[in-house]
């Protein structure tokens, strides 16, 4: 069971994150209309090497969402920020929603 697309009343742009070029970070094609539910709270967290940092959104997604640390997102409010670090949360077999949670700068 998946999140149910109700609660997903935001709309947030998607740019991947596909690695370092010698002219700094390079992004997948932008993947807009991306249904989210987005909290613009300010929370501590880890990035991926373990460090404390400050994620001033979360964002809520169905599953499949392709955003992968570093990637760029554009909010409902148009801050451009980027995903932190990414969560997917699932339980086979139990009946809660399965979804990916994005913390981002």
């Amino acid at each position: 069971m998946n999140v149910p697309e109700w609660l997903l009343v935001h709309r947030i742009t998607v740019e991947p994150y596909l690695g370092d070029s010698a002219y700094g970070p390079t992004y997948g094609p932008p993947v807009a209309d991306v249904r989210a539910l987005v909290a613009e709270t300010i929370k501590t967290v880890r990035d991926p090497q373990g460090r404390e940092v400050t994620s001033t959104a979360q964002i809520i997604a169905a599953p499949d969402l392709d955003c992968p640390a570093e990637s760029r997102i554009t909010l409902p409010t148009g801050r451009t920020t980027k995903a932190i670090s990414i969560a997917r949360h699932t339980a086979p077999g139990l009946p809660v929603p399965a979804c990916t949670e994005v913390s981002a700068e």
